[in-house]
C-alpha cells in the first residue's frame, strides 16, 4: 500500500483492511473483487489483485503463514525485491539490505556526494547498501530502519534539514558544497489530469460503487472521449480489474 502512496492515505485504509482481514487466510476466502473494492482510491489497483493472489498462495503453499525466506517471498504474486527483503528483515529479523527511495537518496548524498540518486538499479543499489550494513542481525535491522527514517524526515528530497542531520559531518555532498545533480534521471510521469490513468480511475470508481453490473451506457457517461474511454476499459479488462458480465455489462473480478 505504501508504494508510491503517502503514509497519511495508507494508514486508515490499512487499519480497515486488517480489521476485516487479519490473516492471509481471511483475505484468500473472499473474491478478488472484494480486495479491489476495499483498496478504494489508493491507486494502482492491480496491487489489490496481487495482494489477494499472494494471500491465496500463502494459504495454500505455506499453511497461512507469511514465509520468511527471501526466495519464497519473491515467489509470491506481486512481491518484488524491496518487499521481500523488508518482510524478511523487519518481520523476521534476518540480515538483508533493504533499499527504498529514501535509502537511495541518503546513500547518494552521504556516500556518493550527489544531490540525487541515479535511476534505480537493483544490483548497484543493493551493493551500496550491503557495503554499509552492520554485521549483526539486530544492528542491521536498526540500520535499515534508521536510514529510511533519516531520508523520510531529515534528508528529504526538496528541503533537507542538513543542520540537524546526525551524519552531517560524514556527508560528502555537504562537504562538497551541495553541488547540483547532473546525472541521468528517471522518466517523469505524465500528469494525471486527462490521462488514461484518470479514465481508468473513473471506471474503477463506478465498478466499486455498485454491486450490480455497470453498463456500457453508464461507462460512456464517465468520460466524453470515446477512443480514450475504450482504451481505458480494454486495459482494465486485460489487467483483470474488470470482468465482462455479458454484452455491455462489467463487474469487478468474480462478483
Amino acid at each position: 500500500m505504501l508504494q508510491q502512496t503517502p503514509v497519511s492515505r495508507v494508514i486508515p485504509r490499512l487499519e480497515e483492511w486488517l480489521e476485516r482481514w487479519p490473516t492471509p487466510a481471511h483475505l484468500a476466502a473472499v473474491p478478488p473483487g472484494e480486495a479491489v473494492r476495499a483498496w478504494a482510491t489508493l491507486g494502482y489497483p492491480r496491487r489489490a489483485l496481487w495482494l489477494h493472489a499472494a494471500a491465496v498462495e500463502i494459504t495454500e503453499r505455506h499453511g497461512g503463514l507469511v514465509p520468511e525466506d527471501v526466495d519464497a517471498l519473491l515467489g509470491l504474486t506481486g512481491i518484488g525485491d524491496y518487499t521481500a527483503r523488508a518482510v524478511a528483515a523487519f518481520a523476521y529479523g534476518h540480515r538483508h539490505p533493504v533499499v527504498d527511495t529514501n535509502t537511495r537518496r541518503v546513500i547518494a548524498r552521504a556516500v556518493a556526494g550527489q544531490a540525487e540518486p541515479a535511476p534505480p538499479s537493483r544490483g548497484r543499489d543493493l551493493d551500496a547498501m550491503s557495503a554499509l550494513l552492520p554485521a549483526g542481525r539486530d544492528e542491521a535491522a536498526r540500520f535499515n530502519a534508521g536510514i529510511m527514517e533519516l531520508g523520510a524526515v531529515v534528508c528529504t528530497a526538496k528541503s533537507p534539514r542538513c543542520d540537524g542531520c546526525p551524519i552531517r559531518d560524514l556527508c560528502r555532498w555537504r562537504a562538497a558544497g551541495y553541488p547540483a545533480y547532473s546525472g541521468p534521471r528517471k522518466a517523469v510521469q505524465k500528469k494525471f489530469e486527462g490521462s488514461d490513468r484518470q479514465v481508468r480511475g473513473l471506471i474503477m470508481a463506478e465498478l466499486r460503487a455498485t454491486r450490480h453490473p455497470v453498463t456500457d451506457a453508464e461507462i460512456s457517461g464517465l468520460w466524453p472521449e470515446a477512443v480514450q474511454r475504450e482504451r481505458a476499459l480494454t486495459g482494465l479488462l486485460a489487467d483483470g480489474l474488470a470482468v465482462s458480465a455479458g454484452a455491455g455489462l462489467y463487474v469487478l473480478p468474480h462478483e
